[in-house]
């Protein structure tokens, strides 16, 4: 089983409290602000429910008035003043507190995706291998989005709700103690209603979150092998599997939806039963004087309020599950551990050689998949070395090794006598320059693809890299030469020119020890006898293992090493495996047609 699939966590694993930590890590230098704006918007929420306090005084005066008086009068514009002035308090409040949550929310999300991009990314190759970067990508932006539906749902929902509720209960219970027990009533019913009803709903809104992660993965797969959809006509087979997983979307969508519908209609029937009842005993207590006008006005104004706040319980509650649903996906993927990890204990690699050393080094995918067995194999300082073999002998996993992109199911690989395991991830790769078979470029200009060898290199470097890679020739025809985007991946380079800014980049590395996984593969012939001298510079003094399988470009290498299966079946310089009797080098060296293998 794949590390990925094998190490991520069941959804049952992921608890609240799991959930809770990513967000409080995201208002890490943010939660003065944070409980600043909780604060300020409770300020507004209680002096609104202070102030129907205030007309239940303005409507007892003009109920019990016999005339219009000037003491009178004054009584009803001193009330009015004072509730102008509680709504002008509430008002300044209210807009510091939409300050502070613009400038918190912003930064708090901001700090979340960076988490979230800072541990993601160093996930280990397999990591990456098994998963879609849609789906990533989704994952982590869904986190963020999940934070800011969690905090205004907070802040503009729950807060309001839960002061307008305490605040009328108190009040009403000193007016009328029975219309106080029939609010509290209400609200604590209607709210274990919901409670329970999201409860059981949470897990449909994971499966939203999952059909929407695999819609977004499948539309990025499909947009990033547009041209092989073009090529195979798979137009309508993508067409078919799309709409496929967005019916399967839509319908689990539409089911969320309409439970939520039924069980709004319920909540609605309860709200107005609850209303009646209030008005019906409000009447009743009037008619025998136990309540006043004032009384009345005040409950109905707190009737109104939290119909309207009672009826965001829902939305709280939706948008808690919903955004605790989105979340969980982004935490699943923050609880599982890296795969390639620096010892505690690890030091920085020195290189002063370059010997590489395989000390029965055994690898293998999965318990039934052995793709390097019991290797043994010493690589001298300096040592050219050509890396051959049939398709699926291990050749890219031996190199895949020596940089630790995988974890060794048993042996050792040491360098200058230091174990690899022993070495920070950073310093071993600090060390070793690798230009790939299939170069993956980042949509920067070109010169900032080639500084990525490194970043600290000055322009003139840069520019001397590129011209021993042979890359000035087709760079100086371009509008904007070095300032020039290459597209995603590179797309807007051929294959050959992506691979001579990959070998630009190592040049500009300048590492000690080189691998080359099939260097010149995508290089035409002139471009290959150009780039040949300058890789053979590359080379001067330094520990490289090239794979080839165009045997021709490894004939001048120190030692050919023969790999099938997992494991060294020959060794030696061309001339000695090529003269032999038999063997896998020589028959591979007969089967070539125009330099490359028959396969």
């Amino acid at each position: 089983m794949c590390y990925h699939l094998k190490l991520m966590k069941k959804e049952a694993d992921i608890s609240l409290k799991q959930i809770a930590n990513d967000h409080w890590l995201g208002l890490k230098g943010y939660r003065t602000a944070f409980f600043l704006t909780m604060i300020f918007f409770a300020l507004t929420s209680i002096i609104e429910v202070i102030v129907p306090y205030y007309y239940k005084g303005f409507f007892n005066i003009l109920n019990t008035a016999t005339d219009k008086t000037r003491p009178v009068i004054n009584s009803l514009i001193f009330i009015l003043v004072l509730i102008a002035a509680l709504h002008f308090v509430s008002w300044i409040f209210n807009r510091i507190g939409f300050f502070l949550s613009n400038h918190t929310e912003a930064r708090v999300m901001a700090n979340l995706k960076r988490n979230s991009f800072n541990y993601l990314i160093r996930h280990s190759y397999s990591f990456f291998t098994n998963s879609f970067a849609g789906g990533l990508v989704q994952k982590v932006n869904r986190q963020a989005r999940a934070f800011e539906k969690l905090f205004d749902t907070f802040i503009f929902n729950f807060t309001p709700l839960l002061i307008t509720i305490i605040g009328a209960v108190i009040i009403t219970y000193f007016t009328s103690k029975i219309l106080s027990v029939i609010i509290l009533s209400w609200v604590v019913i209607y709210s274990i209603l919901s409670i329970l009803f999201y409860r059981w709903r949470i897990k449909y809104n994971i499966e939203m979150a999952e059909e929407d992660s695999k819609t977004t993965a499948l539309l990025a797969d499909n947009i990033s092998n547009n041209q092989a959809i073009s090529l195979f006509n798979g137009f309508d087979a993508e067409k078919i599997s799309y709409e496929k997983a967005t019916k399967k979307q839509a319908d689990i969508t539409i089911k969320t939806w309409d439970f939520v519908v039924i069980f709004d209609s319920l909540q609605l029937l309860l709200i107005i039963a609850t209303e009646f009842f209030l008005f019906y005993f409000a009447v009743k207590y009037w008619q025998v004087g136990k309540i006043s006008i004032g009384g009345i006005v005040m409950i109905q104004i707190y009737i109104i309020s939290l119909a309207r706040q009672i009826w965001s319980v829902n939305t709280i509650l939706r948008n808690v599950f919903e955004s605790l649903a989105d979340s969980r996906e982004m935490t699943e993927i923050m609880l599982t551990p890296h795969e390639i990890k620096n010892s505690t204990q690890a030091t920085n690699l020195k290189v002063n050689a370059g010997k590489i050393e395989f000390k029965k080094v055994t690898f293998n995918f999965d318990e039934e998949r052995a793709v390097i067995n019991e290797i043994n194999c010493l690589i001298k300082p300096g040592e050219k070395i050509g890396l051959i073999g049939p398709s699926g002998a291990g050749k890219t996993t031996f190199v895949r090794l020596v940089l630790r992109l995988y974890n060794l199911t048993s042996g050792e690989i040491l360098i200058d006598g230091q174990n690899i395991n022993n070495v920070t991830q950073e310093s071993l790769r600090k060390n070793i320059s690798l230009v790939p078979q299939d170069p993956i470029l980042f949509h920067r200009t070109l010169k900032d693809n080639i500084r990525y060898g490194r970043p600290e290199a000055s322009d003139e470097e840069v520019f001397k890299a590129s011209k021993l890679a042979n890359c000035d020739d087709f760079i100086d025809v371009l509008p904007l030469k070095y300032e020039t985007l290459v597209g995603e991946r590179g797309i807007k380079l051929s294959g050959g020119e992506r691979q001579r800014i990959a070998i630009a980049r190592a040049i500009l590395k300048n590492a000690p020890i080189l691998i080359l996984d099939e260097a010149t593969s995508s290089l035409d012939s002139q471009s290959e006898s150009l780039i040949q001298g300058a890789l053979d510079n590359l080379m001067k003094n330094r520990t490289t293992i090239a794979i080839a399988h165009r045997l021709s470009t490894i004939r001048k290498m120190d030692r050919i090493i023969v790999m099938k299966d997992g494991k060294i079946v020959e060794e030696g310089t061309h001339e000695e495996l090529s003269n032999k009797d038999s063997g896998l080098y020589k028959d591979l060296w007969e089967l070539q047609a125009g330099g490359f293998i028959q396969k």
